[in-house]
């Protein structure tokens, strides 16, 4: 059976009109799931669906790899223990912190910066990769940002580079912001091929998404 993060994830209050104050929102709810110690997303367990794609009968060879919504480094450091050059990326510094400490601790060095996904351009994280991992980041950025979340990754993506993503539905939540579908990745990741979309085992609606950037011609 796959696991997922159990409980919710982080949305704002359907209150907030403006987009900088979604964003505003979507920070201090992420901040005060750290403060209160519980993140449901951070599980210290690194899943499965990753751990095939590192390691199972089709696995990839080590390359360059971008977390985004990294939180305090479970998987950023699975990764760099397996081999991989690891950015990863959060917008809150408390997980940061954490991750920093943990992977010291570990004995690998994964580049882990305080930043947000949306703005990649605005951190030390060039690219090419040839993976993208989020486990529940992109369901959580407010839909005008999301755009920009696209473009960032395919402009650091390497030919054939893949991207892994765990999200929650849009019927999950009652408000405005959260959740993502098929047809919207399909939408805004111009470029990529959608290969294979599996529903997830929470109570709620959840799925892993696997998407393949796709070269001219290929």
């Amino acid at each position: 059976m796959m696991t997922e993060p159990s409980g919710t994830a982080p949305r704002a209050s359907a209150g907030p009109a403006a987009p900088s104050d979604q964003e505003r929102a979507v920070r201090r709810e992420f901040e005060e799931y750290y403060r209160s110690g519980s993140p449901p997303w951070d599980t210290g367990v690194t899943p499965p669906e990753l751990v095939a794609l590192v390691e199972g009968p089709d696995a990839l060879p080590p390359g360059r790899a971008l977390e985004l919504g990294c939180g305090t480094g479970t998987n950023a450091i699975y990764l760099a223990r397996h081999g991989w050059d690891v950015v990863g990326v959060d917008l809150v510094e408390a997980p940061i912190r954490q991750a920093r400490a943990k992977a010291e601790a570990a004995g690998v060095a994964p580049r882990l910066l305080n930043g947000d996904a949306t703005r990649l351009d605005t951190l030390e994280a060039p690219g090419p990769y040839q993976l993208f991992f989020d486990l529940s980041c992109y369901c959580g950025i407010p839909p005008h940002r999301r755009d920009a979340y696209a473009a960032g990754l395919t402009a650091r993506a390497a030919p054939g580079a893949r991207l892994l993503m765990f999200g929650y539905g849009p019927e999950a939540f009652d408000d405005p912001i959260s959740g993502v579908t098929t047809d919207e990745l399909r939408d805004r990741f111009a470029g990529w091929e959608l290969t294979r979309t599996t529903p997830g085992t929470n109570e709620v609606p959840t799925f892993w998404f696997d998407l393949r950037r796709v070269t001219p011609g290929g």
